[in-house]
Parts: structure tokens; sequence; C-alpha cells
């Protein structure tokens, strides 16, 4: 039999120690971590803006009676689009038909006047000759023909007057528009001590979108010389305007209170689908940026003051932290003003597996297609 030989307990202790170490040593480190990347694009950005506002009518005439009596007609349609000059409502035409024939009878008493004034100046210009009449009754009698010729004026005056009031009685449309419900009905007493609202006409075609933009950027606007002032209208839900509009003008002045100001665009409506009042917003291009680099927006880790980091893939396929400022957000992308170059490479997808500095295996990212039924459930 072979001797068996016995270690202290201690001894076996750090021989297995030992032994363990020595396997956590040779632990092989850990694949390198694949991630995604796109390239930095150099590429023309339109920048826009979208503005909200309101719609206006062009043209807004209220029409209102201008001569006192009783209402005996409305000829028009309610919400119908009429046009300059048609027949809207008819006041009773009797009194001021009156009052018309009145004017003309004064128009003619003060003109027989005149004519009898005149033939007595006549006669006593003779008879002064030949001294047969004061030189003070001739004088009266040249005076008495002046103030017959004046009240034959005021008599015309009067008459033309009363003509034209006559001619009120039949209320007509000032302007080509859409008419909207009637503020009063056959039989009220209208225009008597004030004028009466009897309706409202709107011209919607072309039609007015009024907002507002703050100073800075319409300085940017401005600043873009070469860019068509287009505007396109935005409806929430409804996509946009199928008609484009145009910039009219803007305000003279800034408001100090909100540094806004007031811009007004002007859109075609030939099948009025735009009516005052509505809510839309206006898209409006700002400027036209050439050779913009460009990135995805959920590339970017972005803070306050438009900074942000991206990470890249480096020509020896490391991975690298770059700081970067973005600026405008053109879609699902971001324009980026400093801190790339086109064509570097930014990972899309593995950032949580990789360190700065650490090796990946990159591959172009491939977005992912939705499903074909995706639409139809």
């Amino acid at each position: 039999m072979r001797p068996i030989l016995l270690l202290p307990f201690c001894v076996v202790t750090l021989l297995f120690a030992s032994c363990g170490k020595k396997a956590a040593l040779v632990t092989p480190p850990l694949p390198p971590a694949a991630v995604t990347f796109v390239a930095a694009t150099s590429e023309t950005v339109t920048i826009t803006r979208d503005l909200p506002g309101r719609i206006d009518a062009v043209r807004v005439a209220e029409i209102r009676a201008r001569v006192a009596g009783i209402l005996l007609k409305k000829v028009f349609q309610e919400g119908a689009d009429v046009k300059a000059g048609d027949v809207l409502f008819q006041i009773d035409p009797a009194p001021l038909e009156a009052a018309r024939d009145s004017a003309a009878a004064n128009l003619a008493r003060a003109k027989a006047n005149a004519q009898q004034a005149q033939r007595q100046v006549n006669r006593f210009r003779e008879l002064v000759a030949v001294r047969a009449v004061s030189k003070q009754d001739a004088d009266n009698a040249e005076s008495a023909e002046a103030v017959s010729a004046a009240e034959v004026l005021a008599a015309k005056a009067a008459l033309s007057t009363a003509e034209l009031n006559l001619g009120y009685a039949t209320v007509t449309a000032p302007i080509s528009g859409r008419v909207g419900k009637a503020q009063v009905t056959e039989g009220a007493l209208v225009g008597q001590g004030s004028a009466t609202l009897l309706a409202v006409i709107q011209q919607l075609d072309p039609i007015y979108f009024d907002f507002t933009q703050t100073s800075a950027d319409l300085f940017a606007l401005q600043k873009a010389g070469t860019i068509d002032n287009q505007v396109t209208l935005l409806f929430d839900g409804d996509g946009s305007y199928v008609h484009p509009g145009k910039i009219l003008f803007s305000e003279a002045s800034v408001d100090a209170t909100t540094g806004m100001v007031s811009l007004r665009a002007e859109f075609p409506n030939p099948k009025r689908e735009l009516l005052p009042g509505m809510f839309a917003r206006a898209r409006v291009t700002q400027a036209i940026q050439e050779n913009a680099i460009t990135i995805p927006q959920r590339a970017v880790t972005r803070a306050e003051g438009g900074m942000g980091s991206v990470l890249i893939v480096d020509d020896s396929n490391h991975a690298q932290v770059r700081m970067v400022q973005t600026g405008e957000g053109i879609g699902d992308k971001w324009v980026i003003t400093s801190g790339l170059k086109a064509g570097e490479r930014v990972i899309m997808e593995g950032h949580l597996k990789v360190k700065p500095g650490s090796l990946v295996v990159p591959a172009p990212f491939v977005a992912a297609t939705p499903p074909a039924n995706a639409n139809k459930q």
C-alpha cells in the first residue's frame, strides 16, 4: 500500500483560490455589438412655418334701409349668391312718390316765379331809361329776380332728393357675394330714426386669410428674396386646401406687446368651401437652404438650446460620441447646423449595447415596411 499524503486545510484552500483566479483571467471578451447606421445626407431643404389664423371675407356690405317706410317684401333667397344690382327688399314707395310729386310742383312754381321776375326786370329797365320808374324799384326787381333764380335751384335740389329717396325704396345689392339671413320681416317699419340693418352680403371669391407671425420669422421670409410667397392652407384632420394662396401684405408695424406682425393671404374660393370665421393654419415658405446636413430625428438625443448628441461609427468601426447643433425640423429629420459632415455614419439602432470607444459591427439601417394589410384594418 502506498502512503497517503495529507495536506493541511489552509493549503488546499489556497490551491483552489489560485485556480479560480486563473479561470477568471482567461474569460473571453464579449463580441462587438451589432449596430445599424444611416449616412448624414447633404440636400436642399425647404424651411416652412405653420401659422394659425382665420378666414375673412374680401368685402362685407351691410344692407341698411336708407329711407323710412314699411317693408313690403323680401325678394332674395337667404344664403344664395347675388350679383351687384339685384333687388333684395322693397319698401313702400307711396309716401316717397308723394314727396317727389310735391317737390316737382314746387319746382314748377319756382320756375314760374322766376319767369315773372325776369319779365319785370326787363320792363323796369325800359322804364328806367325814360325815367318812368325810380332806380330803387328797378334794383328791387333785379333782387327779386335773383331770389327767384335761387328758389329754382333749391326746388331742383329738393326734387333730386325726393327722387333719390324714392330710388332707395328699392333696396339693391351693392356688391356681388353671398347674402345671409334677413334681419327684418315684411311689415316692419325700417329706417325710422336710424338706418335699419336688413341683411349682410359677403364676397367669398377670392377670400382672405389673416394670420400673425413673429417679427424674426418675417425678417427671414423677406430675406429669402427669390422665394415665391405662396401659402398652403391646412385644416386639422382634413389635409390641405387644394388651391394655393399668396401673401398680399404685412402690417407696417410690430405689436409691442406680442412682437407679432399681422399678415394677409388671398386664396381662390370658387366652390365657396372657405367661409369667414373658419380656423386654419397657413404653411408659409421661410427659406430654401442648400447643402443642408440632415439625419433622422430618432438618432439625436437633444438637449436645451438646440444642442444634441449622436453616436457615430468612425473609420475603424468604433463608436464615438459627437455633439451637434440642431436647426429646423423637416418632416422626421433634423437639419444639423454644426457637428456633422455629409457621409458620416450615424448609429440608428443599438445605442444601448455600445459604449463610446467600443468596437461595433455596423450595418446599413433599413426602415421597416408596414404590413400589406395594415391599411385595411
